[in-house]
């Protein structure tokens, strides 16, 4: 059965509904999975000739009301923004309703309505405006789902990222790695693909400090004390892990096949080596949820210069619901048998 993947719409003001529509012009998105869209119809129906699609907009309720076919866009239809919203704005209205637009994913998610959740972008200072100051979808979905673990993980057609710590600046996030929070990562890295289908997935760890502190030369001994602890631990539990490896090489490594995915300490050494390696096939991976929710995302904002102007790429939307659709079945067939 095809899996049934729920998209939010992110920041209305935003290509979120510009990329959601083309996306779903593409008949291969229907022929492997069933898509829902969560989140207002009235902006759907709005982007609709600027996109130059003609799909009827089909809302509905429950997904058990959806058509799932090829020409129709089903939408659970939040009805929380105004018909004449203006794109390329920051809107408090709009990231209120993004982050009301999670909320029903989650609901649906929880009760086994939707297999997994594909999120559109939205704009954090829109989100802090319209009254919820999180730093982004990771923490959104982390305080919903009551889940404390959790890491954000990127990936390419050829490279996988996990993160340390991600929406905390340089300084906070050196402060806030610890031996406990390099292992839980070094972890849920491993589980991941090995539940996705890797064999003894190979895992390698970016160190802080240039040349990863070369043996005290850098730094003040942080891969030392905060990494090498957590990885020796892991390596116990027989996880193929390396490291703490300087950064600079590493990601060259990684994107050759030494290693099937990298733990970077903080946003930007993992965030940057993806967004080279080609930002319209990025995808953005929530690791860890409780309930075994899968999320994933376009790794790209909301693109407020280029909103309503058909200029923005769906390629990335794609490549977030193809993971999606690549991961719910694996959840559901180990609900099947449990």
């Amino acid at each position: 059965m095809k899996p049934v993947i729920g998209i939010t719409m992110g920041d209305a003001a935003g290509i979120g509904p510009e990329i959601i529509v083309k996306a779903l012009t593409h008949e291969e998105i229907y022929q492997n999975c069933r898509p829902i869209v969560i989140g207002d119809a009235k902006i759907l129906e709005r982007v609709q000739p600027i996109v130059h699609s003609n799909a009827k907009i089909n809302l509905i309720n429950d997904p058990d009301e959806a058509k799932f076919e090829l020409g129709t866009i089903d939408v659970i239809d939040l009805n929380i923004i105004p018909e004449d919203l203006p794109f390329g704005q920051v809107s408090p209205v709009a990231g209120d309703a993004a982050f009301q637009f999670i909320a029903k994913a989650v609901e649906l998610a929880k009760s086994k309505k939707i297999d997994s959740i594909c999120t559109a972008p939205l704009n954090k200072e829109a989100l802090h405006k319209g009254g919820h100051m999180y730093p982004g979808h990771t923490e959104i979905l982390a305080d919903l789902t009551g889940t404390e673990d959790f890491s954000m993980m990127l990936t390419t057609p050829n490279l996988k990222v996990i993160h340390l710590t991600t929406h905390i600046g340089l300084i906070d996030a050196i402060n806030s790695i610890n031996p406990e929070r390099t292992y839980k990562v070094v972890k849920l890295a491993h589980e991941t693909l090995s539940r996705a289908g890797f064999d003894d997935p190979k895992i390698a760890v970016c160190g802080i400090n240039p040349h990863a502190g070369e043996n005290g030369l850098f730094g003040y001994g942080e891969e030392e004390e905060k990494l090498q602890p957590g990885i020796e631990r892991a390596q116990a539990e027989g996880i193929n892990v390396t490291g703490p490896l300087p950064a600079d090489t590493l990601f060259f490594r990684a994107g050759r096949g030494d290693f099937d995915i990298v733990v970077a300490c903080y946003h930007d050494q993992g965030h940057a080596p993806i967004k080279v390696m080609g930002i319209e096939s990025g995808v953005n991976i929530t690791v860890g949820l409780k309930g075994g929710i899968i999320r994933t995302s376009v790794d790209h904002g909301t693109a407020f210069d280029i909103a309503g102007k058909n200029i923005a790429d769906e390629q990335s939307m794609i490549a977030a619901i193809n993971s999606a659709i690549e991961l719910a079945p694996k959840r559901k067939l180990r609900r099947k048998h449990d």
